[in-house]
């Protein structure tokens, strides 16, 4: 499996901050997702989530199903 971590910016909501989401599979083989704010001195409101496979393979499609919606 390759090595690789995926990262996501945002919109800035100020000069000094954006959002950051990243995905990668984990050690224990499921989808870690975090999202943070980054701010320009530090990294503050970090969240994150851990999907096995048969849960991200239906967020992926209930994601897939909003983003035909959207127009």
């Amino acid at each position: 499996m390759a090595n690789v971590k995926l990262v996501f910016c945002g919109d800035s909501q100020t000069e000094n901050t954006h959002k950051e989401m990243q995905m990668y599979i984990n050690q224990f083989s499921k989808l870690y997702i975090s999202i943070t704010d980054v701010d320009v001195d530090s990294y503050d409101n970090f969240q994150y989530t851990c999907l096995d496979k048969q849960t991200a393979i239906k967020f992926s499609k209930e994601l897939r199903k909003q983003i035909a919606l959207m127009d």
